[in-house]
């Protein structure tokens, strides 16, 4: 009978890892301590590149490549304001595995990438995005639904898996959202996903260095209570966020109404209205992640969040899902006897 190594090989050797478990970038928590963390106890850890200052950003690798010697990636989100420098200054770094999120990146940032010798992972939301991905020289990619938490397309990780996961079954791919115990893993790698990737999970993790009230807000949180954030009117091409609902999101709502009027009278560039309203995402998740602000800070958070109610090291974390999905997998096996 198949184990649960046997259907993850794939994963396991596409990220040089022993558990293709990935902790997704969240900007202001995946930092090098959190990152080294998850990628020393056999998982793989991404950086977030967040609107890092690009030479920031290259302290933080140096910083990762201290406390681990294990791979990792680098996540570049290609609507921040300082995207293009970060990808300018990251190939001289080495780092094995760069991930592109928040938005499609070009042709040639993605060679441009590869040709540091990282291999390259593509966020995908729809199914026109994935073929374009691939095209451009994607090595793998990350099918992302809308129950996931930060920046999120607008379809769900069930119909994301039947419109790519089952039409590309021999390229990489790896699935997101709204993942948060170890039961569901096993039917995800039967459909052919090479791995998972949760972000919300890890926020509850001891070595997770937030403030201790963005911790509390996610434990009392239940899953409708993670919402997506309004879009007001098309013109700003707003992506959407999904966090628990507070002050800080009326505040957004409010942010873009402002803009879309700057906008009209000329006083604002659609560029600098896009920069404004990330510039909003960064320093909101950082009051709530760092500050502890809870109140008009963005509670960035999944739907998983109403199964995440322990804290937990990370080794736990880790063991606890692998020993979930193998009863499950298990549980599978005799129904089909």
């Amino acid at each position: 009978m198949k184990t649960l190594d046997d259907l993850w090989k794939a994963g396991k050797n596409f990220l040089n890892v022993d558990i293709p478990v990935m902790c997704g970038a969240m900007t202001w928590i995946s930092e090098s301590r959190l990152v080294a963390h998850v990628s020393n106890a056999g998982a793989f850890g991404c950086l977030a590149g967040g609107n890092m200052d690009p030479e920031l950003l290259l302290q933080e690798i140096d910083d990762t490549k201290q406390l681990t010697n294990k791979p990792f990636a680098v996540n570049l989100i290609t609507i921040a304001p300082n995207y293009k420098k970060q990808l300018d200054l990251i190939n001289a770094t080495k780092v094995p595995y760069i991930i592109f999120a928040g938005g499609i990146p070009k042709a040639d940032e993605i060679q441009k990438a590869k040709l540091s010798g990282a291999k390259v992972l593509c966020f995908a939301s729809t199914e026109s995005i994935a073929k374009r991905m691939i095209d451009r020289g994607a090595d793998a990619l990350m099918l992302e639904g809308s129950e996931a938490g930060g920046h999120i397309g607008h379809v769900s990780l069930i119909i994301l898996l039947q419109q790519i996961l089952f039409e590309f079954p021999d390229f990489p791919i790896f699935v997101a959202g709204g993942i948060g115990t170890g039961r569901i893993i096993p039917h995800l790698l039967l459909m052919g996903a090479f791995g998972v990737q949760l972000g919300t999970l890890f926020v509850l993790s001891e070595e997770c260095n937030v403030n201790p009230k963005f911790k509390q807000a996610f434990i009392r949180a239940r899953a409708r209570d993670a919402v997506a954030t309004p879009q007001i009117g098309s013109e700003l091409h707003v992506v959407a966020v999904r966090a628990l609902r507070n002050k800080g999101m009326d505040q957004f709502a409010d942010l873009q109404m402002r803009l879309i009027q700057s906008r009209k009278h000329g006083q604002i560039s659609q560029e600098e209205a896009q920069f404004e309203v990330e510039r909003y995402w960064v320093g909101a998740l950082r009051r709530a992640a760092i500050e502890g602000d809870t109140e008009t800070g963005s509670l960035m958070a999944g739907q998983s969040v109403g199964l995440a109610k322990e804290i937990k090291p990370i080794k736990n974390l880790l063991s606890d899902l692998i020993a979930d999905a193998e009863k499950e997998l298990k549980r599978i096996q005799e129904k089909l006897i």
